[in-house]
């Protein structure tokens, strides 16, 4: 239990839904679909679209999802790829003859094809009960009507509104300037897309008009994409990867998304007597730290498009696990991970639903760096992600840049299952943090016995490729310790990404719903 004399949350209790996610009229507007009728897909969908509204420099429709789904009646847990592929006529030898040695994150180039949109109205379709026009309303009706702009969203909003270039200032800056809490932001050429996709569904946004304005905006800005890249976009549909853990099992994504890196992560930690430890003391944060950077120098050697090379073999097996463990030294450190691209942003919205017939859904969605590209399109403000930055340019890569390949993604949502059945639906935002966050949820939950909520809330620490980034919710004396070892601290300006998380209590029949305190969002039921 809490301490009520303290600032916190409370965990969200609740018997027919629950959502939670990180903007409160996203919390609301999912529940109000469970209520009209509508499932935990609907439910789902209606939340993360909107969310591009409530979050645009977290999200929007130009960027990519991916999703794991448990149906209702049955413990079958399928995931959903809404990563789009680069422009078939992207080619790594062209970047580099260029001067490039990574893909630019401002340009064209970093412009793969959005995926989300038809991943979610393939999702509809699929599994959803209301369709996607009736899941499309509340978001067209924001966009129209505006949505206040909300504390952690204006503080983003503020720091990162200069990357917005040419029109995309027009449709994310007011004279200018960020827009500040509490002013309404208003999307009309979004409402207009929205309509599109309400009635035509996925051909609404990658045909006609849409993808007219996408493709002409895009190669004025030095792309190479082409309307035939527009429509051949897919959403595919498979099986998750899983590694247990101390009497869970932690369900990820397959690549191209890390999760693979999350698991293992776990199995390193796995070698080490955690729950011994203090939970926010320095020996953990070792031990922690020292796990993610062999985890993340392992993945950046092996993972990619598995259509082209890419292979998670080395990181499942728990002979790399053991052997990587066997490099961890209690008073030295290894050195920082390398600097890519894609470990050193923090753009997602993340959205857990659980409804009354058991249906399941953990969606993460993201346009990858803040506010993307900084491009949109011209006509309906259509904000493009860089998600191509997720590249490489290393001749032969699995993940080297390349036509129709997808990107190496840092988005992963997550499940915890306990002896087969679903227990927990949850997902850590940011970035390149989010393996590190997937583990440090599991083990605070497993090792360390906190509550759904207390878990969310604890301080984070990251092996960042600047140095240790470290919250200010770590004592001083654990800072100097990490330090006496060799860590290079540094104090982040924002925290480290943000969770959401439900657990399905089958005993009571209850749900449990817990949200970051470090976004602006909640947990919401009925």
């Amino acid at each position: 239990m809490r301490d009520f004399h303290m600032p916190g949350r409370s965990t969200v209790y609740a018997t027919q839904g629950l959502c939670a996610t990180s903007h409160p009229l996203a919390a609301k507007t999912a529940v109000s679909i469970l209520e009209d009728g509508g499932n935990a897909i609907d439910a789902a969908i209606a939340a993360a679209v909107l969310l591009g509204l409530c979050e645009p420099q977290m999200t929007g429709l130009g960027g990519d999802c991916f999703a794991l789904v448990k149906p209702a009646g049955t413990d079958t847990i399928h995931t959903v790829n809404g990563s789009g592929r680069a422009p078939a006529a992207l080619t790594g030898e062209a970047l580099r003859a260029y001067g490039h040695v990574v893909v630019p994150k401002t340009s064209a180039s970093a412009v793969t094809m959005p995926g989300a949109v038809d991943a979610f109205c393939r999702m509809s379709d699929k599994w959803g009960k209301l369709g996607i026009d009736h899941v499309l309303a509340p978001a067209i009706h924001y966009a129209e009507a505006g949505i206040p702009v909300a504390p952690r969203v204006a503080f983003d909003w503020a720091l990162h509104s200069a990357k917005l270039q040419g029109v995309a200032g027009r449709y994310f800056l007011v004279d200018g300037k960020a827009l500040g809490e509490g002013q309404v932001f208003r999307a009309p050429g979004q409402a207009a897309v929205l309509r599109k996709i309400a009635t035509q569904g996925r051909d609404g946004f990658y045909s006609g008009d849409v993808a007219s304005d996408l493709v002409t905006s895009l190669r004025a800005l030095g792309g190479v994409h082409t309307e035939d890249d527009f429509a051949k976009v897919e959403a595919t549909f498979g099986g998750p990867i899983q590694g247990h853990y101390r009497g869970v099992d932690l369900v990820e994504h397959p690549p191209n998304g890390q999760g693979a890196a999350a698991i293992l992560m776990t199995r390193i930690l796995a070698q080490f007597d955690l729950a011994s430890l203090e939970p926010f003391g320095a020996e953990r944060a070792h031990l922690e730290l020292e796990a993610a950077k062999l985890a993340h120098a392992t993945r950046d050697i092996f993972m990619g498009d598995p259509d082209h090379g890419g292979s998670i073999e080395e990181l499942l097996s728990e002979e790399t696990a053991k052997g990587l463990a066997a490099r961890i030294v209690r008073n030295a450190v290894l050195p920082n991970p390398k600097a890519v691209a894609e470990s050193i942003h923090k753009e997602t919205v993340y959205v857990a639903v659980v409804d009354k017939d058991g249906m399941a859904v953990s969606l993460i969605y993201s346009i990858f760096d803040d506010f993307g590209s900084g491009l949109a399109s011209d006509r309906f403000g259509i904000l493009f992600h860089n998600r191509g930055a997720g590249f490489n340019l290393t001749p032969g890569h699995p993940n080297e840049a390349g036509g129709g390949k997808r990107p190496l993604h840092t988005i992963l949502p997550a499940m915890l299952t306990r002896g087969g059945r679903l227990d927990t639906v949850f997902g850590v935002m940011g970035g390149g943090y989010q393996p590190t966050g997937h583990t440090r949820m599991v083990t605070n939950w497993t090792d360390f016995g906190m509550g759904l909520q207390a878990a969310l809330d604890a301080p984070r620490c990251f092996a960042h490729p600047e140095g240790t980034h470290i919250e200010r919710g770590y004592a001083p004396e654990v800072l100097a310790d990490l330090a006496a070892r060799g860590h290079d601290i540094h104090v982040p300006d924002t925290p480290l990404g943000g969770a959401q998380a439900i657990r399905i209590n089958y005993e009571t029949g209850v749900l449990e719903g817990a949200s970051d305190p470090r976004k602006d969002g909640c947990a919401l039921g009925y």
